[in-house]
This record gives structure tokens, C-alpha cells and sequence, in this order.
């Protein structure tokens, strides 16, 4: 997925990693409690989950608008044809008068030509009025068991539209409910850093990864914006990583296994963690709202590592994801090409 370039940092502020031997936190250290990150992850996870649930509903409804629509036409169409059958009769009805039908039948007899002609016409004509009559009998029935249908169809989308319109409600209820949330986390995250007191990893409950898959995107829903070596008047040299369009909160994962290598909150990066993998690669995630692991902790593909913000030197909220050939700025190697030799497509 790709956006307009959207938050960005520059790149003269790499002191924020030497920082961190001074104002980051230790495992030995306490950690805090949840607060408002665990307020916003929760939100996440009702807002994600309000809109599965939303979606389903629409696609229900516009399902069964078009059930509707089409059950309209055939009713249109069967009634239609009730209409032309009445006509038949009419038109044959018309043709028995003009025939003599009104005539008594020996009267039409004795001023027949062929009087075995007449019978044979008056067959045909009988015959006729009685197959029309029972196409009109079972056409009006079918488009009873349609009107009957479309009621119930009828009934059936009143039900979802209104549902749709209590999932919408609830889902904005959710979104404004997590918008406020995240900018609380993302104020206390600014003054942290403004304080130059890193906060402790904050433990959070995240959900059982199913994945068997050794590398995954640093975050599950995003846009990219600015990409590595890209030109920007925010950054002094090319831009060193590959940005991420998310919202503040978003929880932000470790692409495969490795070793934190540092948890650091100062510099143009703001809150930023460090992952050492094998092979001599690492990889940083930076402008974070908050962390949730600790400097030397061991990690799994998926793992939680923060959550997305827009700390430090960014015009908005994303995440700041690069690769290296060491711990410190100036290393660094395409992310894309990196993750997608690993099998991971952004």
C-alpha cells in the first residue's frame, strides 16, 4: 500500500542511542504498569473487532439490497405477464362474439358453411381460453409466492440496515473513544522524552501469535510513506529507512527473532528500540508512544515491541523502521529489499 510522504526525522540527532546507557531503563528496573497504553491497545482491539463486524454487516446489506432489487424485477415481470395473458382472454373473447358466440348453438349450426369447421373452431377456441385461463391462474400464483418473498426480503434488509446503523454508532463511539486515548499516551510519551526520563517497558497483553513465519511487517496494518534513500528537506542526507503511516498506539512488532539490543528516548528518533538478529543485522523502530520490552530481552517474529507515535523528530504519526549493518545510524540498507529476500512483501 502506498501514501504521500507523511512524518519523517533527521538524521543529525543519533545521539539518542549513546543516551540510552544514561536515561533508559534496565530489565533490573521496575517497569510501569499499563495505563494508558493498555487503554489504547484495548481500544485497538474494540475498534478492529467493531470494524469486522461492521463490514460484515455491510456486505450483508448490500447483499440483500441487491435480493431485493431482484426479486422487484421478477415481481414487475411476472405481473406483466398476468397483464398480457388478461389481454389474451380479452382478445379471445372478442373473437367468440364476432364468431357468433352469442348465438344460440343450432342457430350457428344451420348459418354454418362447414359445421365441422365451426365445432373445430369453437374446440380451439375453448381450448385456448382454458390454457390461458390457467397460465393467468398459475402466473398470478408465482407472483403472489414473489410478493411474499419481497416482503420478507423487505423485512429482512429494515433488519440489517438498522443493525448497520447501530455498528456505525458504536464503532465511532470506539474510534473517538480511542483518538482521545491516544493523544493522552502520546503526551505522556512527549513528556518523557522532554524530561529526558525514559519510561519502563510497559507489559501488555497481546494476542497468541498463530504465525509459523520467521519475519513479518513491523506493523500488521499500514501505508507507506517515505522510503529509503528518498530526498526530503526534513533530513540532512537521504532519508535512512522505510516510514510506516500509523496511527499513535498502533502496536508495533518485531520483524523476526532477535536480542534488544537498546531501548533509548532522546534525539530525533525519540523513543526508539534497537533488535540485534542473526546474521549481523539489526533493525529500528523509532517515534514510539511507548516500548514494551527492555534493553537485552530475547524476542519472537511478532512480538510487541512498542506502540507507534510520533516522539521525537516527526511531522505525524508512523513508525520510522530501518535496517543496519550495525546498532548506529549510518548503516542502514533498503528495508524493502531486506524483508522481501526474507519473504515479507510490504
Amino acid at each position: 500500500m502506498r501514501l504521500s510522504h507523511r512524518g519523517t526525522h533527521h538524521p543529525l540527532f543519533t545521539v539518542s542511542v549513546l543516551l540510552c546507557a544514561l536515561l533508559c531503563p534496565t530489565p533490573a528496573e521496575a517497569s510501569e504498569g499499563p495505563g494508558t497504553s493498555a487503554e489504547v491497545a484495548r481500544l485497538y482491539e474494540e475498534a478492529s473487532a467493531a470494524t469486522v463486524r461492521y463490514e460484515a454487516g455491510r456486505r450483508a446489506a448490500k447483499v440483500q439490497h441487491k435480493k431485493v432489487r431482484k426479486l422487484d424485477r421478477l415481481l414487475t415481470k411476472e405481473r406483466h405477464a398476468v397483464d398480457v395473458l388478461h389481454g389474451d382472454l380479452g382478445r379471445m373473447a372478442s373473437a367468440q362474439y364476432r364468431s357468433g358466440g352469442d348465438l344460440p348453438q343450432t342457430a350457428q349450426l344451420l348459418l354454418a358453411d362447414s359445421p365441422e369447421e365451426l365445432m373445430r373452431g369453437q374446440r380451439l377456441l375453448w381450448q385456448a381460453d382454458l390454457a390461458v385461463t390457467n397460465a393467468v391462474t398459475k402466473t398470478q400464483r408465482a407472483a403472489a409466492r414473489l410478493a411474499d418473498a419481497k416482503r420478507t426480503a423487505d423485512r429482512a434488509r429494515r433488519t440489517l440496515d438498522r443493525r448497520n446503523a447501530s455498528l456505525a454508532k458504536l464503532k465511532r463511539g470506539i474510534e473517538s473513544k480511542l483518538e482521545s486515548a491516544r493523544w493522552t499516551l502520546q503526551g505522556e510519551a512527549d513528556r518523557s522524552v522532554a524530561a529526558g526520563q525514559c519510561r519502563g517497558a510497559v507489559r501488555l497483553d497481546q494476542p497468541e501469535s498463530s504465525s509459523t513465519r520467521a519475519w513479518v511487517p513491523p506493523v500488521e496494518t499500514y501505508e507507506l510513506s517515505a522510503g529509503f534513500d528518498s530526498a526530503g528537506a526534513r533530513w540532512s542526507h537521504r532519508h535512512t529507512g522505510q516510514d510506516f503511516a500509523v496511527g499513535i498506539g498502533a502496536p508495533v512488532r518485531a520483524v523476526g527473532e532477535g536480542r534488544v539490543e537498546s531501548v533509548s528516548c532522546g534525539g530525533g528518533f525519540g523513543i526508539e528500540v534497537v533488535v540485534a538478529h542473526e546474521g549481523g543485522y539489526y533493525t529500528q523502530y523509532a517515534h514510539l508512544a511507548a516500548v514494551t520490552v527492555d534493553q537485552g530481552e530475547r524476542v519472537s517474529p511478532g512480538q510487541w515491541l512498542g506502540q507507534a507515535g510520533t516522539t521525537g523528530n516527526s511531522t505525524g504519526p508512523h513508525l520510522h523502521f530501518e535496517v543496519r549493518l550495525t546498532p548506529d545510524l549510518g548503516s542502514g540498507v533498503d528495508p524493502v529489499k531486506w524483508l522481501d529476500e526474507r519473504g515479507v512483501q510490504l
